[in-house]
């Protein structure tokens, strides 16, 4: 696989769809996203309750296959992948963050944050190592349990092993969900310094204007279509843009 993308679009999705169930018991999660997703971009995704923002994540990172359409990382086409390459796929060029920490509670912060390099059977480049655990401020932390550690430092401990394994995207669904709001902002602020400073890719949902605010850019999603994008946002302009959001509005470049 080729180096992690620095420029151009690191995730590209098409005429996707995600549908649940069958009959009057069918509901459309996803209704024919188009979106591309710039490298080394901070992208955050937003709308109301149900507006399929989780679903559209979960189907960019290919944790969910869509009903139709396709869905490319870096130079992967996901649909082409069968399960034993998509989930090489997920575990070496995707890294996860999500509002539970999910650490295992046995291992220490270092153990935690390599391992998925311990399950690929790869040992992990000491200097990135290093400049990862700096750069989430985790030095002094290492040899510690999951227990023995704060929510935020947990969440900082989930943020390093997303990035130990150099990925070509980082998704976060709701990072800051369970963390007080001086916890939450440390770890957006690292999810920026990861793009500023690593050249890294982030695509996050949120349902807070003030955590959207960190990202370069911000897309709505209302009843699984997409309906607005506001570049260079601000916790204003991304209320502003949620206050917009009706069931009937009008799906971006339709």
């Amino acid at each position: 696989m080729s180096a992690t993308p620095t420029t151009g679009v690191a995730v590209a999705a098409r005429a996707l769809h995600m549908e649940y169930g069958a009959g009057p018991n069918r509901v459309v999660a996803l209704d024919g996203v188009d979106l591309d997703l710039g490298a080394a971009r901070f992208t955050a995704v937003m709308g109301p309750s149900g507006s399929g923002k989780s679903t559209l994540l979960h189907c960019l990172a290919g944790l969910d296959r869509p009903s139709a359409g396709t869905v490319r990382i870096g130079e992967a086409d996901l649909a082409r992948l069968d399960d034993r390459r998509l989930t090489r796929l997920r575990r070496d060029r995707i890294g996860f963050v999500f509002q539970r920490f999910n650490l295992l509670p046995t291992l220490t912060a270092r153990e935690n944050i390599v391992l998925p390099l311990a399950i690929a059977g790869r040992r992990p480049d000491p200097a990135w190592l290093r400049q990862v655990v700096a750069a989430v401020g985790l030095t002094d932390r290492l040899d510690h349990r999951p227990a023995e550690l704060s929510g935020g430092q947990q969440q900082r401990v989930a943020v390093a092993r997303a990035l130990v394994t150099r990925p070509w995207v980082v998704f976060a669904d709701e990072p800051t969900g369970n963390l007080d709001s001086r916890s939450g902002a440390e770890v957006l602020r690292l999810l920026r310094e990861a793009v500023d400073a690593l050249g890294q890719t982030v695509v996050m949902v949120t349902h807070d204007p003030a955590a959207a605010a960190y990202a370069d850019r911000v897309v709505f999603l209302a009843d699984g279509r997409l309906v607005d994008d506001v570049h260079a946002p601000t916790t204003a302009r991304v209320r502003e843009a949620l206050s917009r959001l009706e069931p009937a509005a009008t799906p971006v470049g339709r």
